[in-house]
């Protein structure tokens, strides 16, 4: 974010003078700043695996996502991700680091996934 901020005042005082760059780096500050808030509450806070289905419930306790498990691509015992498609809608994708989960759940959820992409 820091660097994000230094580089836009940088590019707007050679333009329009450090004077004026100031509020309008302020305003990008804030909006970075709200941005990674409002990106660090919709991360997963708590994974349901069903026979199939995956739910995925963020920090307020909300449905970030539900849906069966179509897809599966994984990279060593790492990173696994998930495509998810719901009842409506269309699929999405979950991006799940082996470090983030325990490790019986990371398994788990890789199985579910070889099975739904057809490995």
């Amino acid at each position: 974010m820091l660097t994000a901020t230094v580089a836009v005042y940088s590019c707007l005082a050679s333009h329009l003078g450090a004077g004026q760059a100031v509020p309008l780096t302020l305003a990008v500050a804030a909006l970075l700043a709200l941005c990674a808030l409002r990106h660090e509450r919709s991360q997963p806070l708590a994974l349901r695996i069903g026979a199939g289905e995956l739910s995925v419930w963020g920090r307020t306790g909300t449905l970030v996502a539900q849906g069966r498990i179509v897809g599966c691509s994984q990279w060593s015992d790492r990173l696994l991700v998930l495509a998810l498609r719901p009842a409506e809608g269309r699929a999405r994708t979950l991006l799940l680091a082996a470090d983030a989960l325990p490790r019986s759940a990371f398994r788990a959820l890789s199985v579910l996934g070889r099975r739904a992409a057809g490995a």
